[in-house]
């Protein structure tokens, strides 16, 4: 496995703990256990934008700069 193929794994992994920990925050009753979650979801958070700016610094994840007619075409779509 490469260093792409490994951030790559990474960043799914982090998208995906995010996605539990964001349940559990929600779903949690007891205050202690929700405050617990929701320290784990930011520090998760954190962990997923640091290797998402790792991986555009290298070039491993392509962002593409788009015009405001894109921006204005897709939000036309939501409404619609």
């Amino acid at each position: 496995m490469n260093e792409q193929d490994y951030l790559n794994q990474n960043l799914l992994l982090l998208k995906s703990t995010v996605e539990v920990y964001v349940h559990g925050t929600l779903e949690s009753s007891h205050p202690k256990v929700r405050n617990l979650l929701k320290k784990c979801l930011e520090e998760t958070m954190t962990m997923q934008a640091n290797t998402y700016d790792e991986m555009v610094q290298k070039g491993y994840y392509k962002v593409e700069n788009t015009s405001i007619k894109n921006i204005q075409k897709a939000i036309q779509k939501t409404n619609a």
